[in-house]
């Protein structure tokens, strides 16, 4: 077994099954003014008013015709105070999108240089972390630590954990400022296995300015349908109205079972790229392409994510193609319901 193939199959196992922590790649901005909670919530999918001072939600910015411009998250922390993160390199989208409707609010925005570390696995609440949850919010878990840093609980499907996010400590950077030595420090091998394998979406794969929610499954986690109007929002009520029957859903991908002549951690099995096209078995249709992959050790094979037409239903086989140096690559896969891993 090679060394990169034992630490991942090590990574992946904390994440799973104990604890690990991961440098997450976020930009942070901060709204803020007498004016912020009211303008979020006529901008957000989220019920941002209703948001106790401490609490977090995921929330999506959409554009007047209900498409996602970005996937955010929302941390209260002051009354006239909140936290926005996103996935690296869509902070100037956020931006750029909240000032687009702002006229006549007092309202400030701006970036943050903060930084992002994730602690995932079922002892991530017992152990491993340097900070205490000073003032958690007893509701939601969240709290805030030494040096303004928020402890934010994260539930993904079939794996839960927390988020630290703030301004980043001094020298060793947060993982090691934030972190006790101990717990294992994870790479994005093993990150984006348990990602994909939880059916977490990311802005610029399975997000795009063309996706709407229901397609991604982020209506239920993203979307309050009694806090009243939002940009956006009359396609997404239309659609939940009628049962959410979209075009396309995200589904995950299993390719390629068992790795070859029982390599372990994937060494020797060749990942499609993302972009590959997803066929139908007899390659008659093309009904999606892959946005996200990476090795499973736990499922033993390669997993990804695409968003697949409703022509597809899961589970279901498909046939995933990609070009290799110029030559035609193929790879049998199962379209299956998320999460991959209960």
């Amino acid at each position: 077994m090679t060394g990169a193939a034992t630490n991942l199959g090590a990574e992946y196992e904390a994440l799973r099954h104990g604890v690990g922590a991961h440098q997450l790649d976020r930009d942070v901005l901060s709204v803020s003014g007498a004016d912020a909670a009211s303008y979020l919530q006529g901008q957000c999918s989220q019920d941002v008013e209703g948001m106790p001072i401490g609490g977090s939600a995921d929330a999506l910015l959409l554009s007047p015709q209900g498409k996602i411009d970005a996937l955010v998250r929302v941390t209260r922390r002051a009354a006239d105070v909140f936290i926005i993160d996103t996935d690296a390199g869509y902070g100037e989208v956020v931006d750029a999108r909240l000032k687009r409707f702002r006229l006549r609010v007092e309202v400030e925005i701006e970036p943050l240089p903060w930084s992002c570390v994730a602690i995932r696995g079922p002892e991530a609440d017992g152990w491993g972390v340097t900070l205490p949850a000073a003032g958690a919010d007893p509701g939601t878990g969240a709290g805030m630590g030494p040096d303004g840093v928020l402890r934010l609980p994260v539930e993904w499907p079939g794996l839960s954990g927390f988020d630290l996010v703030g301004p980043s400590p001094a020298p060793g950077g947060p993982i090691d400022g934030w972190v006790d030595p101990g717990v294992l420090r994870c790479g994005d091998a093993a990150w984006e296995a348990v990602r994909i394998e939880a059916g977490v979406p990311v802005n610029g794969r399975e997000i795009t300015d063309s996706t709407i929610a229901a397609e991604a499954g982020l209506v239920e986690r993203t979307v309050s349908f009694t806090k009243g109007c939002f940009t956006g929002q009359e396609l997404v009520a239309r659609l939940d109205a009628r049962g959410s029957k979209v075009a396309r859903k995200m589904s995950g991908l299993v390719l390629g079972a068992g790795a070859p002549g029982g390599v372990e951690g994937g060494a020797g099995y060749e990942l499609p790229p993302t972009g590959a096209a997803v066929l139908t078995v007899d390659g008659e249709f093309e009904v999606g392409h892959l946005t996200s992959v990476a090795w499973s050790p736990g499922l033993r094979a390669a997993v990804g994510l695409a968003l697949l037409h409703r022509r597809i239903a899961p589970p279901a086989q498909v046939v995933v193609c990609w070009t290799e140096d110029g030559d035609p690559r193929q790879a049998a896969a199962e379209a299956r319901p998320l999460p991959l891993v209960e």
